[in-house]
Formats: structure tokens, sequence, C-alpha cells
């Protein structure tokens, strides 16, 4: 059994897309998941599962909140392994940056590198991103409202879906999937 992160995008933000977590954690169980723990009330799941399992579970659960609520809730997933990797190589972390100010934008799908070159860089000043792997470090120094860098932006000049965190949210989920 490995542990994973599910990052569900949209689940009870600003009052839309309600979905009780004991409601979610279930329907990870009948995915066929273990140990099944929700952080926070935006969708963020860790679990065990066997990869076969892993492997349908963004696909289940999307499903089952379809069938249950009617939303379409993009599901991104990352093994434990990857989150620690994100956790301990934020750029903007090496250049001192406050981490009131970072975020990651995790994606679904690794993007090609024209399309990565493509991205603009002055879209939204003061912002910064780097793009690495299937992740988008952010630093938002007026904070992800004022910020044009949007999932809406990443997933159509990516071509994926994107789920964006806080970084006191990822520094969280890695603790709980060091488990």
């Amino acid at each position: 059994m490995s542990l994973y992160v599910a990052l569900l995008r949209g689940i009870n933000v600003g009052g839309k897309n309600k979905l009780p977590m004991k409601d979610l954690v279930a329907m990870f169980g009948a995915a066929g998941c273990e140990d099944v723990e929700a952080y926070i009330q935006s969708g963020n799941v860790v679990f065990r599962a066997r990869p076969p399992v892993a492997a349908k579970v963004p696909a289940a659960i999307a499903g089952a909140i379809l069938a249950r609520s009617g939303y379409r809730i993009p599901v991104v997933m990352r093994t434990a392994g990857e989150l620690e990797d994100v956790a301990s190589s934020n750029p903007f972390l090496a250049t001192g940056q406050s981490p009131d100010t970072l975020h990651v934008a995790f994606l679904a799908d690794k993007p090609n590198a024209g399309s990565v070159l493509a991205l603009d860089a002055r879209r939204s000043p003061p912002d910064e991103f780097v793009v690495r792997g299937r992740e988008i470090f952010l630093r938002l120094p007026n904070g992800v409202a004022r910020s044009k860098l949007t999932n809406a932006y990443f997933d159509s000049a990516l071509g994926t879906t994107s789920t964006m965190r806080n970084w006191r949210t990822v520094l969280k989920l890695r603790e709980l999937s060091a488990r």
C-alpha cells in the first residue's frame, strides 16, 4: 500500500460546490482506499491504496461527486514522495521570499515544453511563477485574489487541469503524508 494525496479543485470554496468532508472520505473508502483523512474543507485527502486502485481514484471520485451532487470536480493526485519533492524544492524559498506569498499549482499532466515557454511571465506583475514538471510554483505578493495567474489561465495555456494550494497547506499535506 502506498500513500497518496488527492487535491480536488473547487470544493467548498466561497460557499460553492458544498461537499461535507465525511461524505468525501466515504467516497474514497468506497473506491477502495484505506486510512483516508481529509484536511480542511477544501478537498485535500490523504489515503493509502495499492497502485492499481490509486490509478482509478481520480475518475472514481469525480464520478461519485458528479452522481451525488452534480458537481464536475477535477481530482489531481500525487504520491507522498512527489509531494515531499514539491515541498523541498520551492525555488522562491531559496531566494528568501515570504512563505505567506507562496502557492503551488498542481497539474494533472506534465505540459509540453512549447506551452510552458509560451506562458506570459509579465501577465500579472509583480507575481512570478516557475514551472517544474507537473507543478507551478507561484509567488503572489498581492494575494491570489488579485493575481491574473489563475487556474483558468494555466489550464487554457498548458492544456491540462490545475488546482492551487497555498504554501502552508502544501507543508501540512507533506506532514500528513509522511505518516
